[in-house]
């Protein structure tokens, strides 16, 4: 292989020497001349041509053929040090760019089901709530057998779209790098104290057992957010509530280690089928759509959860058997290092 300077110096030499060939040596006869010049310019046409030219020609094609967002053309070329080095970065360009095009499609799908779940699940409580109103403004509000029945329906459903509301701001913020995380020290077992003695009227409500198992005795320091890490606990606790049936238990559970802590939240609920595992902490994402609205929530618990717990530098696991119940496992460092 040979620099472009080269191919192109050399074209250059041999259309002089054959000029001069010409002229010196067959100055006489103008056939010989004329053959001897011809054949210098086309040799250093061929070379322009082979080594330059054609190659251009090859780089045309590779950029109209992107308007194929599919196209997978790839420029080779060896022909010269500067054009396998304008190759190679062209090469590397093209894949930067269907790489960019794939996240673009990608994004604009995520967009366009995030909408659509938005809108669904705004749509029903608003529908809901229009409905029990207008039937109160008919005549049923001088119902007394009926009126607080409607009105606290209607209020369920405001709670569910406050909620709603709530949720899309914290992941919006989340996902966008807005929310940033408080980190500091503290006992992360006075925390889980709190979260469960909190959530133990809900439990009461729809009798199910919650307990809270490890050493109480003894603070454990951690580093972390202390209450998004409460807002972690909160979700998978009232999950784990709704998604039990009566007399179920869930046991909130943590242990020491060596540079963290461990902690589960596990139920003797209904499970989640081994199908639907990978994609329980994917937005609006629902394993039983028809429960999932009845028991409430937004569907976008999970998600958060998950965002959180990354945000920790740590992962959140989950196991689950249908019938039998559900774990959710993560750990929480004893210090921001690692």
């Amino acid at each position: 292989m040979y620099s472009f300077r080269i191919q192109l110096f050399a074209a250059v030499v041999i259309a002089v020497l054959g000029g001069i060939i010409s002229y010196y040596c067959f100055p006489y006869s103008r056939f010989l001349s004329a053959l001897i010049g011809l054949t210098a310019i086309f040799i250093s046409y061929g070379i322009l041509y082979f080594f330059v030219l054609r190659p251009l020609r090859l780089i045309q094609r590779v950029i109209d053929a992107q308007k194929d967002k599919n196209s997978v053309h790839r420029v080779n070329l060896y022909t010269s040090d500067e054009l396998q080095t304008m190759s190679d970065s062209f090469n590397t360009m093209l894949d930067a760019f269907r790489s960019d095009i794939v996240q673009l499609e990608k994004l604009e799908r995520v967009r366009s089901e995030f909408l659509g779940n938005v809108s669904h699940e705004l749509r029903t409580p608003l529908f809901t709530t229009q409905g029990l109103i207008e039937t109160l403004l008919h005549g049923a509000v001088d119902d007394k057998k009926v009126n607080r029945y409607f009105l606290q329906k209607a209020l369920s459903n405001i709670e569910r779209l406050n909620l709603l509301l709530e949720e899309l701001i914290d992941i919006s913020r989340i996902e966008s790098g807005e929310m940033k995380l408080r980190l500091r020290f503290f006992d992360i077992v006075s925390l889980l104290v709190d979260t469960v003695n909190a959530e133990q009227v809900l439990a009461e409500q729809q009798n199910v057992i919650l307990t809270l198992n490890g050493d109480t005795g003894n603070p454990i320091e951690v580093f972390g957010d202390k209450e998004r890490l409460r807002q972690v606990l909160v979700n998978l606790i009232d999950n784990a509530i709704k998604y039990s049936e009566p007399k179920g238990t869930i046991m909130v559970k943590f242990t020491e280690q060596n540079d963290s802590v461990k902690l589960s939240v596990e139920d003797t609920g209904i499970g989640i089928p081994p199908q639907h595992l990978p994609r329980i902490f994917e937005r609006f994402y629902r394993v039983d759509k028809n429960r999932s609205r009845d028991v409430g929530g937004s569907g976008l618990g999970l998600a958060i959860v998950k965002h959180i717990i990354e945000a920790h530098n740590s992962t959140i696991n989950v196991e689950s058997v249908v019938g039998i119940g559900t774990k959710f496992t993560f750990f929480v460092k004893k210090s921001g290092v690692g």
